[in-house]
């Protein structure tokens, strides 16, 4: 297991009814400001309850956070932080929400010329304003974490910094029993490749943070399906399951002492700038590519991933991983979601231009052994076909 520190400040309340707990966590002299998405939560309910915990608080809202949050949309908070005092954020929404939430917050106290800067070049963040989450849509992990993603302009650009990680976050898992089927398939495959990136990469003997990842998975393949069948889609004890396990998937808890690869998510970033394809439908495609082109350095692991996860012991080391890997494929099109960018209407003719695009970014030796070259960007590209 490689060396490691981990601390995860973000308080959790977990469970329904669970809003209320807001009022408590927000200090009564702070100005709040709440940031939510397009205003399904005033269609379902949270808005009102969120109303009803801040009555004591003075507090003023900013809306309109896109999926895929866009930098022009964000920067036009910092007039209202300034207009209004603002000290406090409060996000309500999805990972997108969350993540611009982030943003916001950095930029309010950023000292230097233009807060572009800590996504276009990694500027560090010294100081953020605090920031709460109120989940709704279970699929970043955004919500105990300090990452965060902005696109601006067709580029989808990432900044991380302990400093915007959510003092607190309640998960209601009643609330995303209004999501849409394309919103619940897209939150478990997003949250299931979250994991796969912190766990399918060369072992360090982490048996711990596998048994985690290993059982986080397993439940996203049980529940996730579950989810979107017309028998168990009311259930909420499988919103509740879905949800936590996308929230354990990126608090830093499986990812501490291991390799870690995120190959996937950084030519998944490029599909979603270039193509406007949904954040999660970029990962179904490519991770099966990444695996069929990455096989012979993973193949411990995805040894292990196939026994373990999928219960495949039978037949020579090549059929087991090949079993894996098209059970893998056949779990993400039970979710509806797309494996082949054929299915998204890309072909051969776009794959240079996102090795390109690739190359600007600096994403030119990624994965956890930093090998994966632009040239083998467009092997795994041409395998997504």
């Amino acid at each position: 297991m490689l060396n490691f520190s981990f601390k995860n400040a973000t308080a959790i309340h977990f469970g329904e009814g669970q809003i209320k707990k807001v009022t408590r966590e927000i200090p009564l002299t702070a100005k709040v400001l709440v940031i939510y998405g397009g205003g399904s939560i005033k269609s379902n309910g949270v808005y009102d309850q969120v109303v009803t915990a801040l009555a004591n608080h003075t507090w003023c809202e900013f809306s309109g956070i896109e999926p895929n949050p866009k930098y022009d949309t964000l920067i036009k908070a910092q007039t209202l932080i300034k207009n209004e005092n603002i000290d406090y954020l409060l996000a309500v929404g999805g990972g997108s929400v969350v993540d611009g939430a982030k943003f916001i917050a950095a930029a309010a106290l950023f000292e230097g010329d233009d807060p572009w800067d800590i996504l276009a070049k990694q500027q560090p963040v010294k100081q953020a304003l605090p920031l709460g989450a109120i989940l709704t849509l279970p699929a970043t992990g955004s919500e105990s974490n300090g990452n965060s993603v902005v696109t601006r302009d067709g580029n989808k650009l990432g900044f991380s910094s302990p400093l915007v990680c959510p003092t607190f976050a309640v998960l209601d898992p009643s609330v995303t029993l209004s999501l849409s089927d394309r919103q619940i398939s897209n939150g478990v495959v997003d949250a299931f490749i979250h994991v796969m990136e912190q766990y399918l990469n060369y072992s360090v003997n982490g048996k711990v943070q596998d048994r985690f990842s290993e059982g986080l998975l397993m439940t996203l393949i049980e529940e996730g399906p579950k989810a979107l069948s017309e028998n168990s889609k009311a259930d909420i004890s499988v919103r509740a399951n879905i949800m936590w396990s996308a929230t354990m998937a990126l608090n830093g808890l499986i990812g501490a002492g291991v390799p870690q690869d995120w190959s996937t998510h950084m030519i998944g970033h490029e599909l979603t700038g270039a193509y406007g394809i949904d954040h999660a439908r970029t990962l179904s495609i490519v991770l099966p590519a990444v695996m069929k082109v990455c096989r012979a350095a993973k193949r411990e692991k995805l040894l292990q991933y196939a026994e373990r996860v999928w219960q495949i012991t039978e037949g020579d080391e090549n059929s087991r991983i090949d079993q894996a890997i098209a059970l893998t494929e056949s779990f993400f099109e039970t979710m509806q979601v797309p494996t082949r960018l054929s299915q998204v209407d890309i072909g051969e003719d776009k794959i240079d231009g996102l090795i390109e695009r690739l190359k600007q970014h600096g994403m030119i030796a990624l994965g956890e052994n930093k090998d994966i070259t632009p040239e083998v960007s467009r092997k795994i590209l041409m395998q997504a076909l």
